[in-house]
């Protein structure tokens, strides 16, 4: 099993071969996920373990609320779970998160071929399109009994095919294929499976309580580079809070990158003074400064002042 170090570097030329853009890989402690990337319009924040099983829920909690608030698809990529090595051409997932191997990432995103299975609790399961299923058997005549007779299910599993768009073995999945000459098989496209519903967290922080106060909808976080996201209609800003360091310097630099491919602004809020205006995209706040703000616009107008001197 290849170590998690040489993993990125092979996710990362996947993503270059597929035309993405990606951000300077996450290197700072503790980390929720290791790298973002964009093409068009698919933004993905990519967590990368060579076992996925290393994967805890806080962390994933983390990598979703940033996902969601970021407009982007979280993604596990790994080699094995338990001793087991991931399987190509499926999906697993780990606490709401698609997770792929190296190999199924690179037919999703260089050659454009979707996933046909999913794995899930007692084995892998497909998707079938169950209103194009109902029509045929109609066409065709076929009463819901013979169907099952055939396939050596109830009556009621079939219906609930048809009705509920329940998913099925692949056993079966292919039974139905064969008996009806056509393609039922929906591909598991991992990068659209809809967005979760996450809490935002209490904002506990003196200095992100002031963008709160001016207007802004604070999202915190534990395990990113920055310390949140901050966001209005217009806006979305990647915000560190940060006394000024080497470090901050470095975390300034990180945050810009990523800024630049999730199409965000990247602010650190200086707690003391500095003389520096920017870190390359990042915009950088002393305190007092924040202090005299008192709209959204203000502070927007601020960090553009900023990032244009």
């Amino acid at each position: 099993m290849m170590d998690k170090e040489l993993l990125a570097e092979k996710v990362e030329e996947v993503l270059r071969q597929a035309g993405f853009t990606t951000s300077d890989r996450c290197y700072l402690r503790p980390r929720s996920f290791d790298l973002a990337a964009r093409k068009g319009d698919l933004f993905l924040l990519l967590k990368i373990l060579a076992n996925i099983d290393g994967l805890n829920e806080q962390t994933a909690t983390e990598v979703r609320r940033l996902a969601m608030h970021l407009f982007a698809s979280p993604i596990l990529v790994g080699e094995k779970s338990r001793d087991q090595y991931l399987e190509r051409g499926a999906v697993y997932f780990r606490y709401g998160i698609p997770t792929l191997s190296l190999s199924t990432l690179a037919d999703c995103l260089i050659d454009d071929s979707l996933p046909l299975v999913y794995a899930a609790h007692g084995g892998l399961y497909v998707r079938i399109n169950g209103t194009r299923m109902r029509e045929m058997r109609l066409e065709r005549g076929i009463s819901l009994g013979a169907l099952a007779s055939e396939l050596g299910v109830s009556r009621r599993t079939i219906s609930k095919y048809e009705v509920e768009d329940m998913d099925t073995s692949v056993d079966v999945a292919l039974k139905l294929e064969e008996i009806f000459q056509q393609e039922l098989i929906q591909p598991v496209d991992p990068f659209h499976v809809g967005p979760s519903v996450e809490e935002k967290g209490l904002v506990t922080d003196d200095i992100l309580r002031l963008l709160l106060d001016i207007g802004f909808e604070v999202v915190p976080t534990a395990q990113a580079p920055f310390n949140a996201i901050t966001r209005n209609r217009d806006l979305v800003v990647l915000t560190g809070v940060s006394k000024f360091s080497s470090s901050m310097l470095k975390r300034a630099r990180l945050m810009s990158s990523l800024s630049a491919v999730a199409r965000a602004k990247s602010v650190v809020i200086v707690d003391g003074e500095t003389k520096i205006e920017c870190i390359e995209e990042t915009a950088l706040i002393e305190k007092r400064e924040l202090e005299e703000i008192d709209a959204t616009r203000e502070f927007e107008d601020l960090v553009a002042e900023k990032q244009n001197r």
